[in-house]
């Protein structure tokens, strides 16, 4: 599996990190299945409330609301555009998830109401240098979490982004 980042959602992510400042924010990634497991992160929600310095407590009932809006938006193509799973902040920790995030990624996967087949996790933070630092990481039911990739995608000299053959030229040099 790998996860793309396009510069919008780095744009708004590193915003978001940087408003925060100390107290950990989150909220969902929602997603674009372009290739094999390969998923591009097109919209994330964010909850600004419910974290402090070493917590974040996420709030069920903001989400299926960003869910119901980004599954209206795309037109219920569940196929192409779905959850993908949680991210969240850890500005005054290293960008890896706490056993109490495992654990709770492992809950949500595992629970048939949330009926998905995996989870990726997103932890994030700015370094000194206000660089996003970032770790994904996969659930799934019935195996250990992995480490997913995480990949910038590339805009274009227009400022558009590339898309996964683009960015694959550019990887390999085609």
């Amino acid at each position: 599996m790998q996860l793309l980042l396009t510069p919008k959602i780095l744009k708004r992510l590193r915003r978001e990190l940087r408003r925060a400042g100390e107290r950990e924010i989150g909220g969902l990634l929602m997603g674009e299945h372009v290739h094999d497991e390969v998923f591009r992160v097109v919209d994330l929600s964010v909850q600004r409330a419910g974290g402090t310095e070493a917590c974040f407590i996420r709030d069920p009932a903001n989400h299926k609301a960003q869910l119901d809006k980004f599954f209206a938006r795309t037109g219920g193509d569940y196929t192409r555009f779905n959850y993908l799973g949680e991210w969240h902040s850890h500005p005054t920790f290293e960008a890896l998830p706490s056993p109490k995030d495992i654990r709770t990624m492992q809950f949500l996967v595992s629970d048939p109401a949330v009926g998905v087949n995996f989870l990726v996790l997103l932890v994030a933070r700015l370094s000194i240098e206000k660089q996003i630092e970032a770790t994904a990481m996969a659930f799934t039911p019935v195996a250990s979490p992995t480490l997913v990739p995480i990949s910038a995608e590339a805009s274009n000299q227009n400022g558009q982004k590339q898309g996964f053959y683009g960015w694959l030229r550019n990887v390999f040099r085609l």
